[in-house]
């Protein structure tokens, strides 16, 4: 909803400002469509609608509002600069803004596209900015490192599993005082007698004999030189403690504690519990906060969009607008239970 409390203007500019504001909502068709609008501005950091008025009729309003790949636009801001003659500085002569959308994509040095004017394109930034390239950048950007390191170690651990776990024997083949070559070529040989290994091609569909390949997961066959023991055979057990996670519960903590949501909101088997309000946990205070932050931010989607719409039907003036913005508010539901409580 539109909060005009602190609004100090007539009923009827009032009424008037609230039914353009219903209006934004029905263009954006906000109760169908707020949590993806939502969504693809809190992954992307950005937002970008570009806002469609009747050249022949502009005081008509808003006619339609589309949404735009954050990708394919950028803003463009050129200053066109002359010397001046007396002091030999240049003087800034005129500066022109505007924003550039092109369908393959937009990167810094992408020139050539469609010309939007300022006024006919909405954005909305997640108001954190990348220090080194002033890019804006999303909330779950400090999540992407932690998100490829727990694949990665998953990954990780499931070959691990598949290695360590079958329980594999070790053969220990006496070859007495024979040389090298033909020490290595008996235990082959030994090998090949006892070891028959059948590998199915599915690109061919034969069945051909891998004997000649040895693979981590088979049994191993060693010589052993005259002086030691006889020919023998051990077990070399298969993995243990193959139930241990704590390094992938390690990152898999520090994935949830990236994304700014109380762990007992990520973990399956908590139970919700409203409690008293002198028992609410800090990290569900702080969330809240979080919330009403994004919510701020958030919210200027809406009334950069009614400041168009009101100007288009000279319900308010550009200057106007300036100090009104001032004490115009939008009120979002709230579902936090430490609000509710309070």
């Amino acid at each position: 909803k539109l909060n005009l409390d602190g609004l100090k203007v007539g009923n009827a500019v009032k009424k008037k400002i609230i039914d353009e504001f219903e209006e934004i909502l029905s263009l954006y068709d906000f109760h169908e469509k707020a949590y993806d609008i939502f969504r693809n501005w809190y992954v992307d950091g950005r937002a970008y609608f570009v806002v469609t008025l009747d050249p022949e009729h502009p005081k008509d309003g808003i006619k339609k509002i589309e949404a735009v790949d954050s990708r394919k636009i950028r803003k463009i801001k050129k200053i066109e600069k002359k010397k001046d003659p007396k002091t030999g500085v240049d003087v800034v002569v005129k500066i022109e803004e505007f924003y550039l959308y092109n369908e393959r994509g937009i990167d810094s040095a992408s020139v050539t596209g469609i010309k939007l004017a300022v006024d006919s394109v909405v954005f909305v930034p997640s108001g954190i900015y990348d220090q080194n390239s002033l890019m804006v950048l999303s909330h779950v950007h400090k999540a992407i490192k932690p998100a490829n390191q727990l694949k990665m170690l998953e990954d990780a651990t499931v070959i691990n599993r598949m290695v360590r776990a079958p329980q594999r024997r070790i053969f220990y083949i006496d070859v007495g005082n024979m040389p090298k070559v033909k020490a290595e070529q008996y235990v082959t040989d030994i090998m090949n007698k006892y070891r028959k290994k059948i590998v199915y091609d599915a690109a061919t569909g034969e069945v051909r004999d891998d004997r000649k390949y040895m693979s981590m997961l088979e049994d191993f066959w060693m010589p052993r030189r005259e002086g030691g023991k006889g020919t023998e055979i051990t077990t070399l057990d298969g993995g243990e403690s193959l139930a241990q996670l704590d390094d992938v519960n390690y990152f898999q903590q520090k994935l949830y504690q990236s994304l700014n949501v109380p762990l007992s909101r990520l973990q399956p088997n908590q139970n919700f519990s409203l409690g008293r309000s002198n028992e609410i946990t800090r990290d569900e205070l702080k969330f809240h906060k979080f919330v009403a932050r994004l919510r701020s931010k958030f919210a200027n989607l809406l009334l950069d969009t009614l400041r168009i719409q009101l100007v288009a039907k000279n319900v308010v003036t550009v200057d106007d607008w300036k100090e009104l913005e001032k004490s115009i508010s939008v009120t979002f539901v709230s579902d936090n239970s430490f609000e509710e409580l309070k």
